[in-house]
């Protein structure tokens, strides 16, 4: 997270999104969520929040679409809740709850991140909002008190609390291992025009069996630049029934499939899709192709170092 005080009642910050380069289904857990092993890296496309303490024990949240960044083609309303139902304000009410505090806050966001996208956007901003309002309000509460408030919320909100830009998330996410890539990596990330519900995809998904070092092995080839190697080791096992339920992945699929790209999948639970480049000329040049054939969300973005 990037942010700034721009006086003592106010915090701006500005949160990633994440791709998955590697997400398996480990188990199903008797709760009824699903263990998973996932290597998780922020990418510069960012959401902003701006909060502001209130006098009042009132929560506000106004949500607003960065439609300037769409694709010209893509007039897409993003469905947001702006009430309980948004992660952000069920953020909130969570640390009402724990620290049992009852000052209000004011909360102006404007997304970037599209949603039911499988990019983090929601959890990203619901980490930001953990993190500034302990910070306004004057909790005091450790990252790690906050990484455990997190993981009641949602499985990526852990991550974005991380000091660390990739890291392998096991357990429902909340137990974090920092990795290092100090390699640039270039992608080309398209949200199609339809989105995907996460509860969704994973009551369609299946536990499947995979090598327990084949994430070991991705962070190593990334972080030695071994990047030719990089399509037989990404991973994401809800891609298969997300394609099922939605055919705009398998027409994304295909089209990656004929660009010499370094490897391409389906990030989270969908629907975005990346290409890992060669190099930023080669993104913007398959940027442009997307741009003229589909309609949507498309960046061109590499990951935070």
């Amino acid at each position: 997270m990037l942010f700034s005080y721009s006086n003592s009642r106010s915090l701006t910050v500005q949160t990633p999104a994440k791709l998955n380069l590697f997400l398996s289904i480990d188990h199903k857990r008797p709760d009824g969520f699903h263990d998973i092993t996932s290597l998780m890296l922020s990418v510069g496309i960012y959401d902003t929040l701006v909060f502001t303490e209130e006098p009042s024990s009132e929560v506000e949240l106004h949500v607003a679409d960065a439609k300037p960044l769409l694709s010209p083609k893509a007039k897409l309303q993003q469905c947001i809740p702006s009430g309980e139902d948004n992660l952000v304000v069920r953020a909130l009410r969570l640390l009402q709850e724990k620290t049992g505090t009852h000052k209000g806050i004011r909360i102006q966001l404007l997304k970037r991140i599209p949603s039911e996208a499988g990019l983090g956007g929601g959890s990203s901003d619901a980490a930001a909002t953990l993190f500034a309002a302990n910070k306004l309000w004057q909790l005091g509460l450790t990252l790690n008190d906050l990484g455990d408030l997190a993981s009641e919320l949602g499985s990526d909100i852990p991550f974005f609390l991380t000091e660390s830009s990739s890291a392998i998330c096991r357990g429902r996410g909340e137990i974090i291992e920092s990795v290092s890539i100090p390699h640039c990596l270039y992608f080309v990330i398209v949200r199609p025009s339809s989105g995907l519900s996460t509860a969704d995809v994973y009551r369609h998904c299946r536990v499947r069996t995979h090598s327990e070092n084949q994430v070991d092995q991705l962070v190593s080839h990334l972080a030695s630049g071994q990047f030719h190697s990089l399509s037989s080791l990404i991973l994401n096992d809800l891609q298969i029934p997300a394609e099922k339920l939605n055919s705009e992945i398998l027409i994304l699929k295909d089209f990656f499939a004929k660009q010499s790209v370094l490897g391409h999948m389906m990030s989270g639970s969908g629907t975005a899709y990346f290409g890992i480049c060669h190099n930023r000329a080669q993104a913007c040049q398959i940027a442009a192709r997307l741009r003229s054939t589909v309609k949507g969300h498309i960046f061109v973005v590499q990951n935070r170092l």
